[in-house]
């Protein structure tokens, strides 16, 4: 009896569990990174997905996909000087083993250019991780609720803090 042995095999599974979360049509997150590079909406790509440079609208106006509950937090920061560092230190190794010139051109050409580049790709970057979470059905975008998302606390139910103590 080798269930009778091992535990796992005891463990009774529907196969409607499973197949549950496998329901919702598929998004492609290559489409989705793509149109949150060019600025627009993951889910239409018409659509814009910002209001200002970093502020992302509460909905799209296009399509109505809400884009409000999205975390990208530190992320795009992240790769994006990633992606600036590989090309700034290239250039710099190639134009000093090609030319070397003095420390002041370096600073003339790498500093602005590394400014320049790191608030051009932002944005893009950002979109591409929006995008990607709204593929993937991440933080909100899916159908349900997000199951990352800490439940509240009721008011009532709430411990008062120092402040409300007259601390």
């Amino acid at each position: 009896e080798p269930a009778a042995r091992c535990p796992s095999a005891r463990m009774s599974m529907k196969i409607d569990d499973i197949a549950a979360p496998l329901a919702a049509p598929r998004r492609s997150p290559w489409a989705a990174m793509a149109r949150g590079i060019k600025g627009c909406c993951p889910a239409c790509g018409t659509g814009r997905i910002y209001t200002g440079y970093l502020k992302v609208a509460h909905a799209c106006t296009a399509c109505g996909t809400e884009l409000h509950h999205h975390r990208a937090d530190d992320a795009p920061p992240y790769f994006t000087m990633v992606i600036v560092a590989h090309i700034i230190v290239g250039g710099m190794l190639t134009l000093e083993r090609s030319y070397a010139p003095d420390s002041l051109v370096h600073m003339m050409i790498w500093v602005p250019l590394t400014i320049g580049l790191s608030l051009w790709l932002l944005p893009m970057v950002k979109g591409a991780l929006i995008g990607l979470q709204w593929a993937l059905r991440m933080h909100g975008f899916g159908d349900g609720p997000d199951p990352a998302a800490p439940d509240p606390i009721p008011a009532a139910d709430a411990a008062p803090t120092g402040i409300e103590r007259g601390r």
